[in-house]
Parts: structure tokens; sequence; C-alpha cells
């Protein structure tokens, strides 16, 4: 089993050493207390982000060899710089109509007033994640043809749902007008556009993926002579397969961004911090694959949808109230081991 977090092990001990080495430089005597807010915060990560790793596993196993270690390398390049350091600088440049410049140099020196402006943009932010976790969601349990069920009761009654392809996206429009309805009057524009934002990148990666699945089932027939066209094939399929990984992976690192400041409004600290949970996530995820997890355990796929939706509905009450890191996490966990029990469970009758 440890072979898996060998690569999460050494991020680690460089992340210690530069949360060490950046508290040291900002306060004096202060490297030691940075070390464990790092520390803290990766825990916070893993947990937040647990189902997140089982609904990953589900797309990587379909995944080449190839293409599951540029997850774990390119990947964690653009979880960790790109969702969790450059993407928040993103957008309170734009929502707070400031230099994204400018909006670095307040990071890094008045970390205060950069939390003040991330708030400011809170409901924004976590409205995209919620409509995008909405429609993976309901994507999974009004499939008609899903054959597992979980939840019996809840999870037919989804499945009975009259068959539209576009009802997924009807209901999350329905709960997006809700969500844009509670806003202060400033924000309603604001939140609606993130939204439509979410839905719309959710189907365009799930309506390619979706082909290309369709495609590569086609090519299976082709002759031998035609297996250029195929690598080709696949490596379009496998880049796409991976986008989408990133897509689910920034959904879910929204609520665990915002949430860090909690406990550090340093943002070099919650970097680090989130880096290191980002790859034991990645790490979990690539065991689940190779260990066929998903396969002896029937119900942990469902679990992890179910922790999503909760998720995802989580986010939208974020928009109007405060709701604790700790009921976010335990959410998410008391899903997947709930599925897990029953799997056991399943196994053994």
């Amino acid at each position: 089993m440890h072979k898996y977090f060998y690569e999460s092990y050494f991020v680690t001990a460089i992340g210690v050493i530069l949360a060490y080495l950046w508290g040291e430089h900002v306060l004096k005597g202060s490297g030691a207390i940075c070390v464990f807010i790092a520390l803290v915060l990766g825990i916070l990560e893993i947990s937040l982000s647990f189902d997140n790793a089982v609904v990953n596993a589900t797309k990587l196993k379909k995944m080449s060899e190839k293409w599951r270690h540029r997850f774990i390398t390119w990947g964690i390049a653009i979880a960790v710089f790109g969702m969790r350091f450059l993407f928040p600088l993103l957008v309170v440049s734009i929502f707070a109509k400031l230099n994204i410049l400018k909006v670095l140099d307040v990071a890094l020196h008045n970390s205060h007033l950069y939390a003040y402006y991330l708030q400011q943009t809170h409901a924004t932010i976590v409205t995209f994640g919620g409509t995008f976790l909405l429609m993976l969601f309901l994507g999974f349990f009004l499939n008609p043809k899903k054959e597992v069920d979980w939840i019996k009761p809840v999870e037919r009654f989804l499945k009975k749902a009259p068959e539209s392809k576009i009802l997924d996206t009807l209901i999350t429009l329905a709960v997006l007008d809700a969500v844009q309805m509670v806003q202060p009057a400033p924000l309603h524009m604001s939140v609606t556009i993130s939204g439509i934002a979410g839905i719309v990148t959710y189907l365009a990666i799930d309506s390619v993926s979706r082909k290309l699945e369709e495609l590569e089932h086609k090519y299976e027939d082709y002759q031998h002579e035609e297996h250029v066209h195929k690598s080709k094939f696949l490596q379009c399929s496998g880049l796409i397969s991976f986008l989408y990984l990133e897509l689910i992976d920034a959904s879910f690192s929204l609520d665990g961004v915002l949430g860090a400041f909690a406990l550090s409004h340093d943002i070099i600290i919650i970097t680090i911090g989130l880096a290191i949970g980002a790859m034991f996530v990645r790490s979990l995820t690539l065991m689940f694959v190779e260990e066929g997890t998903l396969d002896q355990f029937i119900y942990l796929e469902h679990g992890a949808h179910w922790a999503i939706g909760a998720l995802a509905i989580l986010m939208f009450i974020s928009t109007i109230a405060h709701v604790p890191e700790l009921v976010t996490g335990l959410t998410g966990v008391g899903f997947i081991i709930a599925s897990l029990i029953s799997s056991i469970r399943y196994k053994k009758a």
C-alpha cells in the first residue's frame, strides 16, 4: 500500500520545509506554527476530498497508464498552482475589478485584505462549483441504465424520473434560480453567470467525454492496420478524461480553498497545506484504481456521488450562511463509510 504514497510523502517533506522557511521569513520564530497549520490544512483537504478520490477513480480506471501518470504529475501542478493559488487570485481580480498583479501583491503583503476580497466573492466562487457538482450528482442518479442501487427507495425513484436529456440541467437551473434570489441584489448577476458557467462547463466536458467513449467502442472492431489511428484517438480520449478529472477536482477544491482562510490568511501556507492534501488524494485515487477497490466494494461509487450531492447543497447554503468545514468534511466521509459498510455486508451475503 505504501508504494502509492511515496510521491505524497516526498511532497509533504518539501512542503514542511517550505512552510518552515516561509514562516521564519515572515516572522522570526513562527516556522513551527506554519508547519503545523500546513499539516492541518492538508488533513482538511483530504477529509473534504476523499469522495473526490472515489469519483476520480471511476474515470481514471478507463485511462491508459501514461495518462494516469500525467494525472499525478501534470495534474498536481494544475491542482496546486492553478486552482489553489491562481484561480482565487483571478476571481478576486475580476469581481473586485483589480489588476491581478495588484491582487497578488495584496495576497502576499496584506493577507487580511485579500481574505476580505475573497470573502466578498465567496458566493460567486462556490456557485460555480455547486452547479458543476450538482450536475455530476444528477447525471449519475437520473441515469435509467444504472444497474446497482444503494439507497434503493430513493435511487429507484430517481431512475423512474421522466427520461429527458435536459432534466438534470433544468433541475440545476431551478436550484440556481433559488440561490440567486436569496443573494444581495449586487450579487444576483455574478452568481447567475457563475452558476450557468458551471453548468455549461459540465455539459461541454461530459458530452465530449461520452462521444469519445462511443467512438472508442467502435474502434474495438478495427483491424490491425488502423491501430495508428486508434492510438491518436486514445490520446485525445485521455486528454478529455484528464480535463474532466481536473474540473471535478477544481469544483471540490473551491470549498477547501475558502475554508482554509479560517485557519490562516497566508496564501503561501494555504497553498502548501492544500498541495499536501491534494497529493494524498491523488495517491488514494491511484490506489483505488490499481487495487480494484471500486470492484470490491459495490456501493462505494454510490456513496461518493451522494457525498457530491450533499457537498453541492452545502456550497449553496454557504452563500447565505457559514457552514463549518467540519460539517462538510464529516458529511462526505460519512457517506463513504456508510457505503463501504454496506458493500462489505453485500459481499458477505
